[in-house]
């Protein structure tokens, strides 16, 4: 047996002096690395910590609480004041808050009107699939539209072509941190009582008119991939405005419960022998009575307190960002005769994922030809995503409505990438970027 005298440790003297090694284990495992240009791989995303992230995911460890909690409910209060929502529930990835936002909408709860197999989704025919797949998943009818070289948002003329009888919502994404047209959006939603659902994977911190991206349509989405503004490995976060959709959404992720319990309480409700639902008998257990067909997309508290330290460095995390897109838009403009630069969105402050680069046709040199020589100097690039997802193989046959020509979609698949800004990049490496993509231009202007 253990001696029980003074000397024994407390479990909270241990787990200060496990947050300390901690610490020194940060410093002696990730030192800082010195940039070599060609020789240093430049990855065009990627995650930011420093020991706090570290001692928060060990602190929860050392609680072993497996699902959420704490750090959990914590993170969801922070999280919802910093993007202007009522309520924001945690989920395990940006597709899956996608796939519970879109099936929200079709929620018996919402009566009349619910979304119904057939009905019509307004999105944008250049994006992440995960923005159109559970449109798709929940058998609805995704309808595409264009969008404009430069904001990479579709026009207003656009959406409106593209209203029909069977229009019931407009779900799109605020392309690489760049807001879209949050005022003509709102308006035409307003005017034919359609949900908006904001994909906001890529544009935390972003604001238009001065309000957060992410607070304007009935739900929002975001996503904590370690390539996005803030990381816990994996996870996403539903963002609400009301009680009611809060329900819906929680409901869903969890099971598609009709109890609202958090993980190790019961009878929040105060009532849980006391209801009659569905044909069940009077008095069945609330904790097992279900109104959705749902899912268990729930994250593991450990994730969630790596969010909680990463929460506190957004603000620096977003100025990053916009320096680095800042400077290298100043060193890429004079390339405008043959590059087609991206353009931020009017009345916005866009919270920058990346830099879009779209080659203009009739340049001397294809996107494959400077993508190849960026990639040769070690830089990462990204296509802006699916294309146009009209010529994926997975989208061919699916149920779908094209209102316009694609000419702009396919343009971007054709020649269209970007480069990182994310907060890990310094000036040196940025500098290394605009001298790479420059050193392959001159080859075709020597006058620029």
């Amino acid at each position: 047996m253990p001696q029980q005298g003074s000397d024994q440790k407390t479990a909270d003297q241990l787990r200060q002096e496990i947050a300390t090694l901690v610490e020194q284990y940060h410093q002696a495992a990730f030192p800082p690395k010195p940039f070599l240009g060609g020789i240093s791989t430049l990855p065009v995303s990627g995650k930011v910590f420093d020991a706090d992230e570290m001692q928060h995911l060990v602190d929860s460890s050392l609680d072993f609480w497996l699902t959420t909690g704490r750090f959990a409910e914590q993170f969801e209060t922070q999280f919802a004041k910093v993007m202007g929502m009522k309520h924001a529930l945690l989920c395990n990835s940006g597709s899956s808050a996608n796939l519970l936002a879109v099936t929200a909408l079709t929620s018996p709860r919402l009566k009349k009107r619910a979304l119904k197999e057939g009905d019509e989704v307004i999105t944008v025919a250049a994006g992440f699939p995960t923005t159109v797949n559970p449109i798709l998943q929940n058998r609805l009818v995704p309808v595409f539209v264009d969008v404009q070289l430069g904001t990479y948002d579709a026009t207003m003329e656009s959406i409106e072509a593209a209203i029909g009888p069977k229009t019931k919502a407009i779900v799109m994404a605020h392309t690489l941190g760049n807001p879209f047209n949050l005022d003509g959006v709102m308006s035409i939603a307003k005017e034919h009582n359609l949900f908006v659902v904001e994909d906001t994977c890529d544009a935390v911190g972003a604001t238009y008119n001065d309000k957060p991206v992410g607070s304007f349509g009935d739900i929002s989405t975001t996503s904590f991939y370690p390539a996005h503004h803030i990381t816990m490995g994996e996870g996403g976060c539903v963002l609400v405005k009301s009680a009611p959709m809060k329900k819906i959404v929680e409901s869903l992720r969890d099971w598609g419960r009709d109890c609202w319990c958090p993980p190790g309480n019961d009878n929040t409700c105060g009532r849980r022998f006391d209801w009659q639902l569905g044909e069940l008998p009077y008095g069945y257990d609330h904790k097992y009575v279900y109104s959705h067909i749902g899912y268990n997309l729930k994250l593991t508290d450990m994730q969630a307190a790596v969010g909680v330290a990463q929460l506190k460095k957004l603000p620096d995390f977003i100025a990053a960002r916009r320096r680095n897109f800042n400077r290298l838009y100043a060193g890429l403009k004079k390339f405008e005769e043959v590059l087609i630069l991206p353009e931020t969105t009017p009345n916005s402050n866009p919270s920058w994922f990346g830099f879009a680069i779209t080659i203009r046709p009739g340049a001397p040199f294809s996107r494959l030809d400077l993508v190849q020589h960026i990639e040769s100097r070690r830089i990462g690039t990204r296509l802006l995503f699916g294309g146009n997802l009209m010529r994926q193989p997975a989208y061919i046959g699916m149920p779908h409505r094209v209102v316009g020509p694609l000419t702009n979609a396919d343009i971007i698949t054709d020649n269209t990438f970007w480069l990182g800004v994310y907060p890990g990049l310094t000036d040196e490496m940025v500098d290394f970027m605009i001298a790479t993509v420059a050193e392959f231009i001159q080859k075709f202007h020597h006058t620029i």
